[in-house]
Formats: structure tokens, C-alpha cells, sequence
């Protein structure tokens, strides 16, 4: 029997942080499906816009040779992802272990049978790291930027 395994992210500004969780999770599972997160579900969970569009985040994750099949994920519940997915283990980062968003995943993995495996955090690089160091490098129209 094979084993499905399941990566969701935003995976906007792809960087090694992406790269990473799925090289983990494709050692740990015969068929790695990405769930990649809606735009909607961003902007209402995150509170931000990404800057590269879902289909485009789509095209991008499927491209990668470790990944079997992408999934958008247009509800913010991993239950619904399961069911249309149906994988036996869900992959998270570690800053999740603990917290009560993570406990209630656990909880709702466990009742349909799913394992949540966790993997370390890549702390070095995020997309809020990129994102703020993105929106520190704007310049407002006009204004002059002292180059030292």
C-alpha cells in the first residue's frame, strides 16, 4: 500500500524553506501531493496578498521533479484537504508543534487517521523574511535613496 503524503504551503516567493520541507516529505511517502494555499484563504488566514498568483504557485510547485501532484487548497481546513486528497500523513513545520493551531491539526488528523509529521523550521529564510525585506526596498515615487 502506498503512502500519500501530503506538503501544504503558500509557497509564495518559492525559496529553500519550500525546498527543503518537500525534499523531507518526499523521503517520507511514496506519492507527495503540494497542497498550495488559495489567494481567499491567504488573505483571510495571513492577512496578506501573495505576491505571485495561485495559478502561477500551482505551475511552479508542479514543475518540481519531488512532487507527484498540487492541490489548491481553497478551504482553510486540512480536513477538506483530506477528503479530496486522501493522504495518510500531512507534513508541518516544526513552529506548529505545540501551539494550539497544531494541537487542533493533530486532533483532526487523528480522527480521520492521518499522522501530522513535523519538520524543522527553516528560521534563515521565510516569505515574511523576503516579504519584508521586499516592501523595506520600495521607494515611494519621488523619493531619494541615500547609496552609501
Amino acid at each position: 500500500m502506498s503512502v500519500i503524503g501530503y506538503a501544504p504551503g503558500v509557497y509564495d516567493l518559492f525559496h529553500v524553506g519550500h525546498l527543503n520541507v518537500l525534499r523531507q516529505a518526499r523521503e517520507m511517502c511514496d506519492v507527495l501531493v503540494a497542497g498550495v494555499v488559495g489567494d481567499e484563504i491567504v488573505r483571510a488566514v495571513k492577512g496578506v496578498q501573495p505576491f505571485v498568483p495561485l495559478r502561477e504557485r500551482l505551475e511552479i510547485v508542479a514543475a518540481l521533479g519531488i512532487v507527484d501532484q498540487v492541490h489548491a487548497e481553497l478551504t482553510p481546513s486540512k480536513v477538506d484537504a483530506w477528503q479530496e486528497v486522501g493522504f495518510d500523513r500531512i507534513f508541518k513545520g516544526d513552529d506548529w508543534r505545540g501551539t494550539p493551531k497544531g494541537d487542533e491539526l493533530e486532533r483532526q488528523m487523528a480522527e480521520v487517521g492521518a499522522e501530522v509529521v513535523y519538520f524543522p523550521y527553516t528560521v534563515h529564510t521565510s516569505s515574511t523574511q523576503l516579504r519584508r525585506a521586499i516592501n523595506a526596498s520600495l521607494v515611494p515615487a519621488g523619493a531619494v535613496r541615500a547609496v552609501s
